[in-house]
Parts: C-alpha cells; sequence; structure tokens
C-alpha cells in the first residue's frame, strides 16, 4: 500500500477532531516524517509505505488530532522567512507578531532589546536582517532562554545575540536604541476562549498575566526609559481591543509620539512609542 490512503485517512481523523487546515496539517506531519520537503510530497503520497515509519505518522496523527500543536510534533516553526526551533516551553512564534518585526525594521538601530524573548523569534529575526547589529534576549524563563540560545546558534548569531535571565528590565544594563516586546497580554477572563492547542499547551506565562491584561505593559513602562537611548523607540505587541489603554499606559510613564498600528487583517497590534 502506498501513503496516499493514510494521508487521506489521517485529515479525516484530524478533521472530525475540528482541527483546522487537517489536510494541510496532515501533509505536513508526513512530510516530517519521510523527511522531504512538505512541497515534495505529492512525488512521494505513491511510495510503497514503510512501516517504521508509519507508526511514528500515526503517533504524530494521535497527537496532533488531540490538539497538541503541529509545531510541537514538527519541532519548529516558520517566522519571518526562518525556521525557529520551538518547545511546549515558549509561545509559538505568530504571523501577526510579523508586523512588530516590519516596524522595528522601518528605522536604523545597533542595539536591541526584547522583552520576554520566548523562542528568540523576534530578536533573531531583526539581528539576521541588521548584520551590523547585537542585542539582547531577556525573559523570566530559563527553558524558554535554551530554546532562544538554540536558535541563535542555528541561526549563527550567538556572536550578536546575548540571552539573560531577567524579569523584565530588572537585571538589565546598558542603553538600546530599541525596545521590543511580545509581552502576555490576554485578559484571565479570556483564556477559556482560545483553542485548545493555545489554551491547554502554551506556556501560561507567556500568554496571561492572571488579570487584565495589562500588567506587562504597566511593568515595562515604568522600567524601559531607563534602558532605552534619548528618543529611542519602544514597540509592543497588543490585544485587538487594547490599543488605547496601552496609549494611556504609555503617554503616563512619559513617552512621547505614542501610535498604534494595525497588523495585515486591519487590527491594531503594534503600539509605538518613543523616549524623552
Amino acid at each position: 500500500m502506498s501513503w496516499r490512503p493514510h494521508l487521506r485517512a489521517a485529515a479525516g481523523r484530524m478533521a472530525d477532531a475540528s482541527v483546522p487546515d487537517a489536510m494541510r496539517d496532515a501533509r505536513l506531519l508526513l512530510a516530517h516524517v519521510l523527511g522531504i520537503a512538505p512541497d515534495r510530497l505529492t512525488l512521494h503520497l505513491d511510495d510503497p509505505v514503510r512501516p517504521d515509519l508509519l507508526g511514528g505518522f500515526e503517533r504524530l496523527v494521535a497527537a496532533r488530532t488531540a490538539r497538541r500543536p503541529l509545531s510541537h510534533l514538527t519541532g519548529q516553526r516558520l517566522f519571518w522567512g526562518r525556521a525557529f526551533h520551538v518547545t511546549p516551553d515558549v509561545l509559538d512564534p505568530r504571523p501577526e507578531t510579523e508586523t512588530l518585526v516590519a516596524l522595528a525594521l522601518a528605522e536604523p538601530f545597533a542595539r536591541v532589546l526584547d522583552l520576554g524573548t520566548g523562542s528568540g523569534a523576534i530578536l533573531l529575526s531583526l539581528l539576521a536582517d541588521r548584520p551590523g547589529a547585537t542585542g539582547v534576549g531577556a525573559d523570566v524563563s530559563p527553558a524558554a532562554l535554551a530554546v532562544a540560545q538554540h536558535n541563535a546558534q542555528s541561526l549563527g548569531l550567538l556572536d550578536r545575540a546575548r540571552m539573560v535571565l531577567s524579569d523584565w528590565c530588572a537585571d538589565i544594563t546598558g542603553q538600546f536604541d530599541l525596545i521590543v516586546s511580545n509581552p502576555p497580554y490576554i485578559a484571565l477572563s479570556e483564556m477559556p476562549s482560545l483553542s485548545p492547542e493555545v489554551r491547554e499547551h502554551e506556556p501560561h506565562l507567556a500568554l496571561t498575566d492572571g488579570g487584565d491584561g495589562l500588567r506587562a505593559y504597566r511593568d515595562i513602562a515604568s522600567q524601559a526609559c531607563a534602558n532605552l537611548r534619548p528618543e529611542g523607540r519602544l514597540l509592543v505587541e497588543i490585544g485587538a481591543t487594547q490599543g488605547a489603554d496601552v496609549v494611556k499606559i504609555l503617554v503616563a510613564a512619559g513617552f512621547v509620539g505614542v501610535a498604534i498600528h494595525p497588523d495585515l487583517d486591519g487590527r491594531d497590534r503594534v503600539v509605538a512609542a518613543r523616549a524623552p
């Protein structure tokens, strides 16, 4: 028997479990098991099934049917055109966060700080696109910093990226041209509405502050100016309904030029500000 009927059956089981884009995910899992690029899978669907690989494929399909995130099963997620290693210890990099990266790259910077770096996807994307820049990734989770360090090594950026254990800016020294952050901004009351992949498998520390979803912005606003050069930029990702509240927090903390920027879907996504 070839792989084709196994692929159809896998997609059907995942669709029955309400997995979004079930056929796409089934194809990605099979390509992962076969060790080939996803765009080459069609060329191998009529190959004879190898029993040792079939068992691995079935286990991954069962895990995806149980709504484990696809990235946790393949071990990577594409972001800003690069593959990042991810684990359950870090937030899965999302396409909407690329809005923050694009805004950051719109102006020059030599030194960048990423608060709550997680997988390092934001920091390392910025450094990869700015060969002369250096940066620091800060996180309160040692496990997350290990993932970020792994990604820095994979991308050849160990000489320009330093990972620091820090609760926001508490243990950060030095001045930066740019500070970026995708902090936990989901209110505790919103957690039950999240998809099972997010709610049950991603680190709650990176998702919610356990309150109104604004605590991280208050902490960052009260600390970041001390690490920003005069007129240095601060860019923070926000939830779609948080723009006005985050603007008020940053203005009250003394930031200037505060503005809200939408993502490609037109939803408020990033608040930008400058140090005085």
